[in-house]
């Protein structure tokens, strides 16, 4: 099974931290990987045409930002950048490049 998820947070999506799965908005599922893979093309291509700063890290991960783009963080008290990010999983773990 494979998983495209969408996720808003003040980290990227490649650290998964232990609440990484609160942040997330809405996740996809699929039965066969080209078509986790073109949906999360598909996915990449419209965050890119959003927002002007990106990284992607193999195929599992991909990170969008503005800068200035800040939420407050009340468990640390600060002020927060925003990253939305791209997981793709597949049985429930990063899946592996191609």
């Amino acid at each position: 099974m494979h998983e495209v998820i969408y996720m808003k947070a003040e980290f990227e999506p490649w650290w998964m931290f232990e609440e990484w799965e609160e942040k997330v908005v809405f996740r996809k599922t699929f039965a066969r990987k080209i078509e986790a893979l073109t949906y999360r093309n598909q996915l990449v291509e419209q965050l890119k045409g959003k927002y002007p700063q990106s990284e992607i890290r193999e195929e599992a991960f991909a990170t969008f930002w503005r800068e200035g783009e800040i939420e407050y963080c009340e468990s640390c008290d600060d002020d927060m950048q925003m990253y939305h990010g791209i997981l793709w999983l597949e049985n429930g773990s990063p899946i592996k490049s191609f």
